[in-house]
Formats: C-alpha cells, structure tokens, sequence
C-alpha cells in the first residue's frame, strides 16, 4: 500500500486525519498560496489545493498526496490570512454578527498512476455580534495569522461562533466526512477496530460549535 503524505503545515489538518486513525508523514509545500480577486471562493482554493499537491507529488510519485486549501467569504468578498493583528481585527470586525462561507478544497493524487480526486466542501458560518473588547479577548488566545477568517472553529470558537451549518472539520480545513471516502478509493484507511471521534458528520451545529462529537468506528 502506498504511503500518505499530508501536504500541508497546518497542525488542524494534521490532528483531523490523526484522530480519524490515519498514519501519515506531513511534507510542507514551499510555496506562497495564490490570491486573486478575479477568481471565486471555489475556484481559488481549488487551484491552490492543485498546487500544494502537485510540488509534493513530484518528489513523493510513489505516495497518495493529500493537499488542501481552506478561505473564508463574506458576500463577494474573499478573505484569507490576515498579515498582522490589526488586520485580523479587521476581519473579525468584518465578521462580527454576519453568516459567511468556508469553502475548503481537496486533491488527493498519486502521481505514479496517474490517479487523483479533487472535491471541495462549503459550510456556513454564524458569528455572534462582537464588540472591540470581545475580539480583543479572542485574539489574545489565538493566533490569528495563519487562519483564513483569522479565527478558528475549535477551540475557543464558540465565543465567538453562533452557528455552523454543513461540516464542522471543513471549517477547520478539511472535509474529513469526503476526505475519508475519497482516501479508500485509493486503498488509504484509518486503523481498523479503533474508535475515532471527529467532530463532526454534515450536522447544524449551535451555541458551542467544538464541543460537538460523533463517533467513527
């Protein structure tokens, strides 16, 4: 069976295929994440997905690569990281009290056969009305620069989080409920007759969104 490469630094992703049972080497892309306004949500993560994977791929062909891109939309806005904590401020203010999309795209390709999948998820997001002094608060347990919204679903979210319809792991960057399905059409499974708990299966989530859990066999 080929071995699963996570091409990604994020630590979120990394704990999402980890507690789904998954063994796995992480290989961090060395490249910057493209940002263009002439794309939409899909579209840009998508290509960025494509690109993370296939840097990978080409010194691991023997590998299944799994890359993933995960921004944040407010309308016909498109946000990704911000650069410093002014800006994340910003953002948070942008947020505060409106529903917005996470969009999160997926490759999975194997380059030695030729074979791969690419999919995207699209959750939506409720935030509660924030003040100055309530985004203070939250930056200050968190950092914010490298997340796309400048907060994260887990954790501390519920505080500033109301709702979440669709998936609560692609909002914290990657569908794993499509991730899982998609890893066993290429021969990748998690360890048998071991009990996962992600959170998460498509449910609406209120009130505290990372204290949610189902159980995966």
């Amino acid at each position: 069976m080929p071995s699963l490469v996570l091409a990604s630094s994020s630590p979120r992703r990394a704990a999402l295929l980890s507690g789904a049972g998954f063994e796995f080497e992480i290989a961090p892309p060395r490249l910057a994440e493209k940002f263009d306004a002439a794309f939409t949500l899909r579209e840009l993560t998508l290509w960025n997905a494509i690109r993370k994977g296939m840097s990978i791929a080409q010194t691991r062909p023997d590998a299944i690569v799994i890359a993933a891109d995960t921004l944040v939309a407010l309308g016909n806005e498109i946000i990704g990281k911000p650069s410093d904590l002014e800006e994340a401020t910003q953002m948070l203010q942008r947020l505060s009290g409106q529903t917005h999309e996470v969009c999160s795209a997926v490759l999975i390709y194997h380059q030695t056969s030729g074979r791969s999948s690419l999919f995207h998820d699209i959750s939506r997001v409720h935030f509660h009305r924030l003040n100055r002094a309530m985004i203070k608060r939250y930056l200050a347990k968190v950092n914010p620069l490298d997340k796309a919204g400048a907060y994260a679903a887990q954790g501390t979210g519920a505080e500033i989080i109301a709702k979440i319809e669709g998936s609560f792991t692609n909002v914290v960057g990657l569908p794993m409920e499509k991730t899982i399905a998609t890893l066993a059409k290429f021969g990748i499974r998690s360890k048998p007759n071991e009990e996962r708990r992600l959170p998460n299966r498509r449910v609406r989530v209120d009130g505290c969104p990372s204290r949610r859990s189902l159980k995966f066999k």
